[in-house]
């Protein structure tokens, strides 16, 4: 019932005023929420990147700000996605874990509120354009059904692997595409995927054409553009049709270098997202309209090594430990970058510790709405603005239903992680002084551990869904 009342509720002002840039502003700040496929906490020159060439998102972090601290809301695709969404961590999500065979335990339901839904509640007009993963076309989780006006891409992750689809998504219409599609040996909820044998449109091409489209016709705002990329995510079906998962048009810069061919298309995938987010950001101020828009880029998890790539070449985590599918940070801790001219000061790295499910409260205090009740959301807006005083969480959770299972959680400075779930030793690291989470300290922090055992219980609400031992083990999304 809260939930419902929510969706009533009616632009509070005088709450507003004390999180917009200023009480007399004509309009609340538009919002653009990037995302990147499985890109690394080390995989941009801002952050360490010492080979793959970044720099249009250099750039964004210099006129803007880097956070240090930030987490996805999974260490894979879907759960992520759905913490981002609803503003929920992962022991109160419904969607917990990608799905195998029944594609419904990965849709959202009718009942929740989006990041999109609170948004269309301060008449903000809204887009998703790219990759979804949370319900198909005749499921509740369909965008049109959670607060999206439009939508335009992939409805299933699997078939987002495929960079040269036979079709996409407009809205509830399949768009028929020129490129010719060998059908893959494995399927997921019944759909398959595959390679292109004939490529002729590249789907991050449509997809940034898509978006700046969508800008020059709602300028005036305020709008939510989620734009939810697919690079540099691996096509899996494609390593093993013909051995290269990094499908890209041409492996520009990379080309001549003495690399595997996975590796020059990692390369060249990640210089490419680097590109399309410059020609968005480019165009936000052609069109007038920068300093009144925040533009948040993120990734979903952590690095993959699934096209064949080698992540010894690059080593895209950084100076963190492990990968996607990792409860370790290099599966969780990602970039994250906010760049809002005029508000934002140039040049800032923050070490907040925030996470995906921080969006809501941060774009529903932008807009002047109400946050909805039951979420573990904190407005990150103060950080932003340098205006207010900042909440911190008391502690950040996952869990993880894949390869045996496991649990984690941020609380203050310390890591606890617990695998598999319920039953295990604590492993317990100090990040302020073991950033790479080298040396478990437990021995030494019994108290620090039972406070970290009693998080992980009481932040676990059990789901039909989801539990331990998860039939969904070992899938590769």
């Amino acid at each position: 019932m809260q939930r419902r009342q929510f969706m009533r509720s009616a632009i509070l002002g005088a709450a507003a005023g004390s999180f917009r840039r200023a009480a007399t502003a004509a309009k609340p700040a538009n919002i653009v929420m990037i995302l990147a496929d499985d890109l690394g906490y080390g995989d941009l020159g801002c952050y360490g990147q010492k080979v793959i060439l970044t720099p249009r998102l250099d750039r964004m972090a210099a006129e803007g700000m880097r956070f240090k601290q930030f987490y996805a809301g999974s260490t894979v695709c879907a759960p992520s996605r759905c913490v981002l969404m609803t503003g929920q961590h992962l022991g109160h999500c419904h969607v917990r874990g990608n799905a195998v065979s029944d594609m419904l335990v990965q849709s959202l339901r009718d009942t929740e509120i989006t990041v999109a839904k609170a948004l269309k509640s301060a008449v903000y007009a809204t887009a998703l354009v790219g990759k979804w993963g949370l319900g198909e076309f005749d499921q509740p989780g369909h965008p049109l059904r959670q607060g999206f006006d439009t939508f335009y891409g992939y409805l299933n992750q699997v078939h987002a692997h495929n960079y040269w689809p036979d079709f996409l998504y407009r809205d509830r219409d399949k768009i028929k595409l020129p490129n010719v599609v060998q059908l893959g040996p494995r399927a997921y909820g019944g759909f398959h995927s595959g390679w292109a044998t004939v490529r002729k449109v590249y789907s991050p091409d449509l997809f940034i054409h898509e978006a700046l489209s969508w800008l020059d016709a709602h300028k005036s705002g305020p709008f939510f553009l989620y734009l939810p990329f697919t690079l540099p995510h691996a096509n899996n079906e494609a390593t093993v049709g013909v051995g290269n998962g990094a499908e890209i048009p041409d492996q520009g810069i990379y080309a001549k270098e003495a690399w595997p061919e996975p590796d020059k298309g990692q390369a060249a995938m990640i210089t490419r997202l680097d590109h399309d987010v410059g020609r968005l950001l480019d165009k936000l101020r052609a069109l007038g309209i920068a300093e009144n828009t925040l533009v948040l880029f993120a990734s979903d998890n952590g690095p993959h090594m699934e096209s064949g790539n080698d992540p010894l070449r690059f080593n895209p985590a950084g100076p963190v430990r492990g990968m996607k599918r990792d409860l370790y940070e290099g599966g969780i801790r990602v970039p994250f970058m906010a760049w809002w001219p005029g508000t934002i000061r140039p040049g800032q790295v923050s070490d907040h510790v925030g996470y995906f499910g921080d969006l809501m409260a941060t774009a529903c205090a932008l807009a002047g709405v109400e946050s909805p009740p039951n979420t573990d959301s904190l407005s990150f807006l103060p950080t932003l603005t340098g205006k207010g005083t900042q909440a911190e969480h008391e502690y950040l959770y996952w869990e993880f239903y894949e390869g045996g299972s496991a649990q984690a959680v941020r609380m203050g400075k310390w890591k606890g992680i617990r695998k598999p779930m319920f039953s295990a030793p604590v492993e317990l690291y100090d990040l302020s002084l073991d950033p790479g989470e080298k040396y478990n300290v437990a021995r030494g922090h019994h108290d620090v551990v039972r406070k970290i055992e009693a998080v992980m219980a009481r932040a676990h609400v059990p789901h039909p869904n989801w539990k331990v031992p998860q039939a969904a083990v070992g899938n590769r999304f």
